[in-house]
């Protein structure tokens, strides 16, 4: 089943962190070879700029998302 990451690239999002979310997230996908299994794409602005950076997994809204807090956002939905 293929799974489905939306970063938010939206100037605030971007600023926030998403930037090095990405990178975060790309380096994690290929580390642990889950990439055949994975759509990855920005997202402009998601009008949740107060709470970002913002990203979403399968329709699941993850806030104020940092690489600490990514990791473990990333484990939980590729470490089963």
């Amino acid at each position: 089943m293929t799974k489905k990451i939306q970063v938010c690239m939206g100037s605030s999002c971007f600023a926030r962190g998403n930037n090095k979310n990405l990178e975060v997230i790309k380096k994690y996908l290929d580390d642990n070879n889950v990439t055949a299994e994975v759509e990855l794409y920005g997202l402009r602005c998601c009008s949740l700029c107060p709470s970002g950076p913002n990203i979403t997994i399968d329709g699941v809204e993850y806030h104020n998302v940092d690489s600490g807090t990514l990791i473990d956002i990333l484990d939980k939905n590729f470490k089963e």
